[in-house]
């Protein structure tokens, strides 16, 4: 049993389209309706919508990515109640179009963060770059983020204000713009005033506290998945550690089985997102697949290269520190175990050959994404056969 393949595909407007994914060898596609606002319902008719357009094209409308939660419901505030009535509505909707797997996060504010998104690598392609350093100076010196010298000690910040002493205003101005980036899928930028009011919103929310309003959405929202038989797949945070002073609480294999725990219901699961969960090496990616696994019900698996500074980038989906042969073994070993597919997507990709001449969503040109998927395609396929009784 080999995993169901899949490409994420972000509306209309990507410049990679369904007929790309479709060439790819695709037969499912990950996507959402980043159109409609976070905190609206999501109806039928707008589902069925993006269902048609991927039917057209021979595919099918795998899992969601994402249906998102809204920050008022991330701090229990505002109209975070009506927020979850209308997710269980969003629910609703995608069983009644037969989707059955709905991939989400918990992380406030931003979705991810990384300071060069173009990072040219020694053969010329591009990958995404999360420099520590950079970040600190970004924080401290160009957001200028209230009370942000309590969350590092003195070495680092003489560090930063060397790093701001010594580089470009161009270098400085890409890690201002990039930090600043939107969701995924959007190539807009917040500005220093958005994020500097998004954040004092999140004032007196502990890791304690958002982990608690976490578990009060998915005792809302999981017994009604359950119901419909959705399986909910939370992302893991990304970078999985505390950034800006906000609160992370999906970083670790103990957050993950924290709300498993919490929350004991098949519809409960992960998105197990090799690169996020492995730029923590403490983080046993083999062992979360063993300990966990029957609540995995997504896979994101590219691979990340740290070193011992804070620092990663985007590494081929088979070379950086995840042991990607004996992780994806682990996994096709699980998926005979449970007698499931699970569906998967090479992630992050690099931008090469003709995309570097394309403006796309970064990490998300299609070649570097082909290019990790027959990777992974042709690695799980040699597992496969081996593993034949």
């Amino acid at each position: 049993m080999l995993m169901h393949e899949t490409m994420r595909w972000f509306g209309p407007h990507d410049i990679v389209n369904l007929r790309d994914i479709r060439q790819s060898g695709c037969a499912g596609v990950v996507t959402a309706l980043h159109h409609i606002p976070v905190g609206d319902v999501w109806t039928v008719e707008e589902i069925q919508l993006r269902q048609s357009m991927i039917e057209a094209e021979g595919m099918t409308w795998t899992v969601v990515e994402s249906l998102p939660v809204s920050d008022d419901i991330k701090k229990g505030r505002g109209n975070y109640l009506l927020h979850i009535e209308n997710y269980k509505i969003s629910l609703e909707n995608l069983a009644a179009c037969g989707i059955k797997v709905i991939t989400y996060n918990f992380m406030p504010v931003l979705d991810w963060l990384r300071t060069n998104i173009s990072y040219t690598l020694p053969n010329g392609a591009k990958a995404l770059y999360f420099e520590r350093l950079a970040f600190v100076a970004f924080d401290l010196y160009m957001l200028k983020r209230p009370g942000a010298e309590k969350d590092y000690e003195l070495p680092e910040i003489a560090a930063a204000i060397d790093w701001m002493a010594t580089r470009s205003e161009e270098e400085k101005e890409q890690v201002f713009n990039n930090a600043l980036l939107g969701l995924p899928g959007s190539m807009g930028r917040f500005t220093p005033e958005e994020v500097l009011a998004a954040l004092d919103s999140y004032k007196g929310i502990s890791t304690g506290k958002l982990k608690e309003n976490l578990i009060y959405f998915l005792r809302e929202v999981v017994p009604v998945a359950e119901k419909l038989h959705l399986k909910m797949a939370i992302h893991p945070d990304d970078p999985p550690y505390a950034v800006l002073g906000l609160p992370r609480v999906v970083s670790s294999e103990q957050d993950i089985a924290d709300i498993i725990q919490a929350v004991p219901s098949p519809a409960n699961g992960l998105c197990y997102c090799t690169g996020s969960l492995g730029v923590r090496a403490d983080n046993d990616l083999v062992g979360i697949i063993k300990r966990l696994g029957q609540h995995i019900h997504f896979l994101h698996l590219r691979n990340t290269k740290r070193d011992a500074n804070g620092n990663f980038f985007e590494a081929d989906h088979l070379g950086g520190d995840a042991d990607m042969f004996t992780i994806v073994r682990e996994l096709l070993l699980l998926m005979r175990q449970r007698n499931v597919s699970l569906p998967v997507r090479p992630d992050h990709g690099h931008q090469m050959l003709d995309d570097l001449n394309k403006t796309t969503y970064p990490g998300y040109s299609a070649i570097g994404r082909l290019k990790g998927l027959a990777e992974l395609r042709g690695l799980q396929m040699g597992i496969s056969r081996s593993l034949v009784d």
